[in-house]
């Protein structure tokens, strides 16, 4: 044998492991799906496929399912032919305005309402009841169909819309100049992320105007106190703890509908965690840092300016989550600082979170964790994206059309102006927020660590007052109401109306409000939320006043002033500081 053919080996061959590469791969898949997130607006693509290879496979097996449909079929195609002789045999879902106006009830335009609403119809009886199918899955089919639609609803189009031709009658067709203005508008500011146009409501001047001073800053929060505006004070302090996917000033808008302004005139001494908006060298903090650097760091200094008194905590959204947390592990531990907590639209138990747990399934986490990786951070805009989503007749479609068809603009309020000033969440707190809380559910089943030991909303034995809004699409009023399974102490839930965010900035004053509002005392029965509703004392106007009267309970006789800062903890700005001010 030739041994110049065939060398023999010097010593024992080295084969590289086919996982040793492993890792180079992975962040070349993770690169392509952040790629694929700037066009999906950070939806997961392979999900969706997924989801509707899981119901059509099911469908295409359920042979007398598609009979049923195809029955289902010919008695809407019936009621389409009473609806173009005149007859109205369907009316729109609550809360869909977009055939309000009565020239939808004229031909030719009622058939084509009618005809799409009977679509619509048929379309959620198609995707929903499938038996095997995934309830996730099916949820998601369901929706997506929805948005689909919702695209090539007739009120989109200028020609089918009698609105938008009647308007262009009679303005000689100046809506639609307009319109192509605003058009405008809106793609510089997609492109810029900036608002375009007149000086509008301006933070520190307009809104979040409210005097006080920094008095704690880190690189997380800083800590704003507010003075009581009366002679005298609750020795009690209140500290407001907001959602970091939100500037604090939700709660300081304009002087009139501002709850900060509210509760100094009442006598408190506030203090409001702003939090800073955080960019890529924020990637690695978690959601135990908004904890300890933001809830933990300011109950320090605050028990510091206001020495032995007790602190009423307050969460609203996200904020009220980590402050239920905080609580916990406070009680667990024997910190007996909190005279009270209040939520304001919180989860403590995520299983009926509504149609935002669509964007919330192993594959769409794993494809969001490859898009904040590639950034450090979820983008503001396309978290605002998806709660757009989940409500797009209004959100979206329903402005567009007022936009660009009707050449109409929003007049712009403080409430706009705070929506338009998005924040970012860091990569890996986002993702531990999601996984542990909404996808897993670690907190209500007893499973959520801080520092090392589980935590239990049962320990927390301060009173609770909790708000829900009737028509949030972020934090449902049933979820929010899950509280009173996992606590028994003493809790004063209200129910009001509104939204999200509008329920909550809800002054005293304010038109066409009303709350419901009920008291589990201590060690009571558990009652559920429709039963609750139905025995809960139904009350005209803002729950403000119901609120102020709760903490006025469990606050002690005023007594002098506090000062501002102390020693420890000095003012070293006025409000509202720099952070709420970052891009």
């Amino acid at each position: 044998m030739n041994k110049q053919l065939f060398p023999q080996p010097v010593g024992p061959a080295v084969v590289k492991p086919p996982e040793a590469d492993g890792a180079q791969f992975n962040a070349l898949d993770s690169a392509l799906h952040a790629a694929e997130g700037n066009f999906s607006g950070g939806l997961s693509v392979c999900a969706h496929w997924l989801a509707f290879l899981d119901w059509g496979a099911h469908l295409a097996n359920a042979p007398f399912r598609r009979l049923e449909l195809a029955q289902a079929a010919a008695r809407q195609w019936r009621r389409f032919e009473g609806a173009v002789s005149g007859e109205r045999p369907i009316e729109p879902p609550a809360g869909d305005h977009r055939f309000n106006d009565p020239a939808w009830r004229d031909p030719p335009f009622n058939a084509i309402s009618q005809g799409f609403l009977l679509a619509e119809e048929w379309w959620a009886l198609a995707t929903k009841g499938a038996r095997g199918v995934n309830a996730d899955n099916q949820r998601i089919v369901s929706f997506a169909m929805r948005q689909l639609l919702d695209v090539w609803s007739p009120s989109n189009f200028f020609w089918l819309n009698p609105e938008a031709l009647r308007a262009t009658m009679k303005s000689g067709g100046v809506n639609l100049v307009h319109g192509a203005e605003n058009l405008l508008t809106d793609f510089q500011e997609s492109v810029t992320g900036r608002p375009c146009g007149g000086d509008g409501f301006r933070v520190g001047r307009d809104i979040a105007a409210t005097p006080g001073k920094i008095v704690f800053r880190n690189e997380l929060i800083e800590l704003i106190q507010y003075a009581p505006t009366t002679a005298s004070a609750h020795p009690e302090p209140v500290m407001i703890v907001p959602a970091w996917i939100m500037k604090y000033y939700i709660l300081d808008l304009s002087p009139e509908n501002s709850l900060i302004r509210f509760l100094v005139a009442q006598g408190y001494t506030v203090f409001a965690l702003s939090w800073r908006n955080p960019g890529p060298a924020f990637r690695d903090f978690t959601l135990d840092d908004y904890r300890v650097k933001g809830v933990m760091s300011a109950l320090d200094a605050v028990s510091d300016i206001c020495g032995e008194a007790k602190i009423h905590a307050c969460g609203y959204c996200l904020g009220g989550t980590i402050l239920t947390i905080a609580a916990a592990a406070m009680a667990r531990d024997g910190d007996e600082r909190l005279a009270s907590v209040t939520l304001f639209c919180a989860q403590t138990d995520f299983t009926e979170a509504g149609e935002l747990k669509l964007f919330i399934t192993e594959d769409q986490l794993a494809f969001l964790d490859d898009v904040m990786r590639a950034q450090g951070y979820l983008d503001s805009r396309q978290m605002a994206g998806a709660f757009r989503l989940l409500r797009s007749n209004d959100l979206i479609w329903s402005r567009m059309t007022r936009s660009y068809l009707m050449g109409e603009r929003e007049h712009p309020n403080d409430l706009l102006t705070w929506n338009a000033d998005g924040t970012r969440l860091p990569a890996r707190m986002h993702s531990e927020y999601l996984r542990r809380l909404f996808l897993d559910n670690d907190l209500a089943e007893g499973r959520f660590l801080v520092a090392g030991r589980p935590v239990a909303i049962s320990d927390i034995r301060a009173p609770l007052f909790v708000v829900a809004t009737e028509t949030d699409h972020i934090a449902p009023w049933r979820s929010v109401h899950k509280i009173e399974l996992l606590n028994d102490a003493d809790l004063t839930f209200v129910l009001t109306s509104g939204g999200h965010n509008a329920g909550v900035v809800s002054e005293p004053g304010h038109k066409h409000r009303h709350y419901s509002i009920g008291r589990r005392k201590v060690g009571a029965l558990y009652i559920g939320p429709d039963d609750w509703l139905a025995q809960a004392e139904r009350c005209e106007g803002s729950w403000w006043p119901a609120w102020w009267e709760w903490l006025d309970a469990n606050s002690g006789p005023r007594v002098a002033l506090p000062a501002m800062g102390s020693v420890h903890y000095p003012a070293i700005a006025d409000a509202p500081g720099s952070y709420v001010l970052e891009d």
